[in-house]
């Protein structure tokens, strides 16, 4: 009869030593990402890539290169849609945008930014809103594959529908369909949208803070991180602002438990955005 209880040890200490290769090898750390998720994700990569053990996918990936960018797509999480959580974008448009018209240029960090439709989100926010010429948007994220499918900036028509109804319901003052040509069942946003954006990849993990920005979005990023990592987070987010500056976190994402907190007071609290304190 097999030992479940050893059988479960010796995969814990597989999938750390995995961890351990990739961030050694590759300078990728998902060490302090919740283990839970992290397992999840990893036995989905080892069945789909064909792999008996995890210890068979360390050895492959220590050798082989070309196997990194198949296991950062099973560790990433790059599920979102544009003006996703509509309520957050009305927030932004009604709250904050009075705020961030009052400086001669802006910063925005969309932190995480998976395929690209949060970032699109904002570019067409700010343009409706008549900011989009004096702001410098960055977009960042630790995934390759993530950051060029951000760049294109192409979509499934099949989704088209719903990020429509999320643009309407989050105040929108113009139609999507004018950002984007439909052609062979995908939806091509216009280059324009990309001309103040930076991609860039950047690890929260490890990397510095940025320079200082007017406002950092990084939803449904945080609760795949320990609270260590949690904090160093928010402590880079705190680092990069300007003073008054605004964070916007995901719908399960709060700063209640961080010892970074005191950094922040509430602004619009149920769409968890919070503006940086002076001290």
């Amino acid at each position: 009869m097999k030992d479940t209880s050893s059988s479960d040890k010796t995969e814990d200490i597989e999938i750390r030593l995995l961890l351990e290769a990739l961030y050694f090898r590759y300078h990728y750390d998902f060490r302090a990402y919740a283990m839970a998720s992290v397992k999840r994700r990893l036995r989905q990569a080892r069945d789909k890539l064909g792999f008996a053990t995890f210890s068979a996918m360390q050895e492959r990936l220590l050798h082989d290169p070309s196997m990194l960018s198949d296991l950062l797509g099973h560790l990433t999480v790059q599920v979102s849609e544009m003006f996703r959580d509509p309520t957050y974008f009305k927030a932004i448009r009604e709250r904050v945008i009075p705020h961030l018209r009052t400086y001669p240029s802006l910063k925005i960090w969309i932190a995480g930014c998976s395929g690209g439709e949060e970032l699109y989100s904002f570019v067409i926010l700010f343009r409706e809103e008549g900011l989009e010429q004096r702001t410098l948007f960055y977009a960042t994220d630790i995934s390759p594959e993530a950051l060029a499918a951000a760049e294109a900036g192409i979509f499934g028509l099949d989704r088209i529908q719903l990020f429509t109804e999320n643009h309407r319901n989050s105040g929108g003052k113009t139609s999507l369909s004018d950002y984007y040509t439909a052609a062979y069942g995908k939806a091509s946003f216009d280059k324009s949208l990309r001309q103040n954006v930076v991609f860039s990849d950047h690890s929260l993990v490890t990397d510095a803070a940025f320079a200082e920005m007017h406002f950092i979005s990084c939803r449904n990023v945080l609760i795949y991180f320990d609270r260590p990592l949690q904090d160093r987070a928010i402590g880079l987010f705190s680092e990069s602002l300007t003073r008054h500056g605004f964070l916007g976190l995901g719908a399960k994402e709060n700063l209640r438990f961080s010892v970074h907190a005191p950094a922040f007071k509430d602004f619009v609290p149920n769409e968890r955005i919070y503006q940086r304190r002076l001290g």
